[in-house]
């Protein structure tokens, strides 16, 4: 089939891929066969699919029905196709699919080695935001301190971060895994090795003025048979799951007992940052509803909140270390928060998302801004509003923002839109926040976009551009400067147009044009950044009104359009410009970011673009009316056909593009080659212009 002989998987690339791996056989392969082919038991497939990031959820919630993968010699009709996909593969590769320029995850031993000397910053001396912390770019997120050769932070990436600005970092966290559970051992087999890789790991951060904070999404939910024997710890109930009841004094003291015990095992933890509503049943409030406990529905929503927020810290104070507690108003309701922030604990801090509920209008569509968006920039009203409140009982103020990307472009390491989050960070210090997290599980790239906030954040006075001028200038040297910074605002100016709504997770922005086209519509809804299939209704999806198709597309477009403008200028204003051979390397690779964006917007109004013409040759009443629609809808897939083998040559040579921590490899090359031969397929057997059949 045109295919080259067989790369080889290190153990490094198996344990780093288990994702790309589920997600690429999720419609292929039976349960059985999935676990047989990963080498797992189904108890760690459960756990991963309950607590890896909501991957279950990314998966559409189901596993397809798959009927069983045999071998079997190939009959002389599977030879004549295979010759014909051969041809395809050789047409559009005729040097081969092999021979990667870098290898699938070499950016890990890139950025654990040690920086040369021209690479090292200096540490910030005076930081306006502590602390100012990001996630590990490429840690596992399920359990990441049970593995012992996966390091999420080793010292040189760590030295990078906090010359890049950051002076913390996350991890996730179960309460049961870190602490013995008092009513199932089982769940807390192997804390003590947990507890002994965290202090590890805080000892070397500390040494690069890093601390290490914990997220807490606590207690987690118990199967309905744990509570047989326990009827006074049941909360809400949710298929075949219940809440640890938080008004139990049993669950109460459990939550205690276990942060108190974390701080004493590891003294220098610098702290925890919590959530409380999520789609995790953490509490009996945790859905914006008023819950059936017969405990909890006698109490408000701040109450119990406000109450889980004072459990996480009396464990704290009864331990005796210095670790703070960070409150986050994700998932709070509007009328609950003023009340809840009344109800915090004095010495902890508040955190909002500094976006939130932005009035934004799009392509002329009236919307407001949820989060994760560069695209706007903050703060919003909400935010400002609640860190006022939280001032006024003195309690220190957090922004949660998107610095390095977001779910609107989260395949590539960084969004090269820097005017925006450095302007931003500008409006964050004049508001006079404490300390920023500078991005949940994507964004934590050592990039040149939180270069600018430390920037920012080390003055007083420095203005947007005078941060973009000096990250340019210390990265491509004086020659090259300017050049990126007026790309780098005109990528900003671009990326403003994008079409934010609650469609944001469901559109093919992540997976670019390594997703699929059919020549009928599949009926499948698309899964929250997992599969988008061809749900157009859920891409475009908004509030309080959807964007219309045309607005949809059109945004993307101009998007595109300014992206590959703006690029354009920077490949030309490379050429022939004298700079060193480490600057010329890092304009590189910033072209290579540049160009994987532009690419991924591009085949998003693309994709957009082909299902509604796919609509209009569905209702095409004449051959000649057919006959145009069928030859946009071939113009669309030679286009998606070029961008797969740009993107293709790119991801080939650098091994960011495509990656994101929770999600890892969002398509590998190989992913792309079949997009070729799925348009190709279309082209020829569909609408029947090429000669050459794969």
């Amino acid at each position: 089939m045109g295919l080259s002989s067989a790369p080889r998987i290190t153990d490094d690339q198996q344990r780093r891929s288990f994702i790309t791996v589920i997600k690429r056989n999720w419609h292929l392969l039976p349960y059985e066969q999935l676990l047989d082919l990963l080498g797992w038991t189904p108890e760690r497939m459960a756990f991963t699919l309950l607590h890896d990031d909501f991957l279950f959820r990314k998966l559409g919630g189901l596993k397809p029905r798959c009927e069983p993968l045999t071998w079997a010699p190939p009959d002389d009709q599977t030879l004549q196709r295979e010759r014909g996909i051969a041809r395809v593969v050789e047409t559009h590769f005729p040097n081969g699919l092999g021979g990667f320029d870098e290898p699938l995850f070499q950016f890990v031993s890139d950025l654990s080695t040690r920086p040369t000397r021209t690479q090292k910053q200096v540490r910030a001396a005076h930081r306006r935001f502590s602390p100012c912390f990001c996630y590990s770019y490429f840690a596992l997120y399920g359990d990441p301190l049970l593995d012992n050769v996966a390091d999420p932070y080793p010292e040189e990436y760590l030295a990078r971060l906090a010359a890049a600005g950051a002076d913390g970092v996350w991890l996730p966290s179960l309460l049961s895994t870190l602490a013995p559970f008092p009513w199932d051992n089982s769940l807390s087999a192997g804390y003590a090795n947990r507890l002994k890789n965290l202090r590890s790991l805080v000892a070397r951060a500390r040494k690069h003025g890093v601390g290490i904070y914990l997220y807490l999404n606590e207690p987690r939910s118990m199967p309905l048979s744990f509570f047989d024997t326990r009827p006074q710890m049941k909360g809400i109930v949710s298929g075949d799951r219940a809440a640890l009841c938080t008004s139990s004094p049993d669950v109460q003291r459990f939550l205690v007992e276990a942060i108190a015990s974390i701080c004493r095992a590891v003294p220098d933890l610098a702290g925890f940052f919590s959530i409380t509503a999520s789609e995790n049943m953490t509490n009996c409030w945790y859905a914006n509803r008023t819950p059936d406990c017969p405990r909890c529905s006698r109490r408000s929503a701040a109450e119990v909140i406000g109450e889980v927020n004072n459990l996480f810290y009396e464990g704290i104070r009864t331990s005796g270390t210095s670790a703070t507690l960070i409150a986050w108003d994700w998932g709070w309701a509007e009328d609950w928060v003023e009340d809840i922030i009344n109800r915090l604990p004095q010495a902890s801090g508040f955190m909002s998302v500094s976006e939130w509920n932005m009035p934004i209008n799009r392509g002329g569509v009236e919307s407001i801004v949820g989060e994760y968006s560069m695209s706007t920039v903050g703060p919003g009203p909400r935010a400002t509003r609640l860190w006022a409140t939280a001032r006024a009982r003195g309690l220190k103020t957090f922004a949660k923002i998107q610095a390095g990307n977001s779910w609107e472009l989260s395949a590539t390491p960084y969004i090269p839109a820097l005017e925006n989050v450095a302007q931003h960070a500008v409006n964050l210090r004049e508001v006079g926040v404490d300390g920023l997290m500078l991005g949940w599980t994507l964004g934590g790239y050592p990039s040149p976009n939180l270069e600018v906030v430390k920037e920012i954040g080390q003055s007083s006075s420095v203005s947007a551009i005078e941060a973009m001028e000096r990250v340019a200038r210390r990265r491509f040297g004086d020659t090259l400067a300017p050049s990126a910074v007026k790309a780098w605002r005109e990528f900003s100016r671009a990326l403003r147009e994008f079409p934010f709504g609650t469609g944001l997770y469901f559109t093919p922005m992540q997976v670019g044009p390594s997703n699929l086209l059919w020549e009928r519509p599949t009926g499948y809804t698309s899964t929250i950044v997992g599969f988008p299939y061809d749900d157009f209704e859920g891409w475009r999806a908004s509030y309080p009104t959807n964007y219309p198709a045309t607005t949809f597309i059109r945004q993307f477009e101009t998007i595109a359009d300014g992206f590959e403008s703006a690029l354009a200028d920077l490949k030309a204003a490379a050429r022939g410009q004298d700079a060193s051979g480490e600057e010329r390397r890092a304009f590189t690779l910033e072209l290579n970011v540049a160009e994987a964006a532009a690419i991924h917007f591009r085949s998003t109004a693309n994709q957009c673009r082909f299902i509604e013409v796919r609509q209009e040759l569905s209702m095409a009443q004449t051959t000649a009316a057919a006959d145009a629609v069928r030859q946009t809808l071939k113009e669309i897939l030679e286009k998606e056909v070029i961008l797969a083998r740009q993107l293709h040559a790119i991801q080939m040579r650098d091994s960011r593009i495509g990656y994101e921590a929770s999600n890892q490899y969002y398509y590998v090359p190989m992913d792309l080659a079949e997009k070729i031969l799925n348009c190709e397929d279309l082209l020829s057997r569909w609408l029947g212009t090429r000669q050459t059949k794969p």
